[in-house]
């Protein structure tokens, strides 16, 4: 990948929600990993993205945070195809601890059972999506008082 004018790896381990477009076109918020390179998105038979990714792997994904009161903008586009491999505790808690604090006792239930729940009987799976385009832009201004 090239070079950036911003620390892509540390933008992307912060819980920002990411946006996931997937054919049709459909966009929809997400929470996700960023890690060994790739972006893995925990999704199950509850929603339609399982369904929309494995009738055509196609997907693309921004993570971007803007905050007009420091004029700090900045994003990252990635394109790439998605697959669906089973889930794996570990990194479901992972994932999990980055949004929600590592107090599993504060969590609201439901997502405390992905990591209780039989992934298998429950249908959990990730998608996992190692870009083929990564694009990152600091797109800041200067605020004047």
């Amino acid at each position: 990948m090239t070079s950036h004018a911003f620390d892509v790896d540390a933008f992307l381990r912060r819980p920002l929600t990411a946006r996931l477009a997937t054919n049709g076109p459909t966009v929809r918020p997400v929470w996700f990993l960023w890690e060994e390179g790739a972006f893995w998105v925990l999704t199950g038979p509850w929603a339609h993205l399982l369904g929309r990714v494995r009738a055509d792997p196609e997907v693309a994904l921004v993570v971007d945070e803007c905050e007009p009161a420091t004029g700090l903008v900045r994003q990252v586009i990635a394109r790439g195809r998605a697959e669906v491999l089973p889930f794996d505790v570990a990194r479901g808690r992972r994932k999990l601890v980055r949004y929600l604090g590592a107090d599993e006792e504060r969590w609201d239930e439901r997502f405390v059972h992905y990591l209780h729940d039989d992934p298998a009987r429950r249908g959990t799976v990730w998608l996992r999506m190692e870009p083929v385009s990564l694009v990152a832009h600091d797109l800041s201004y200067a605020v004047t008082p």
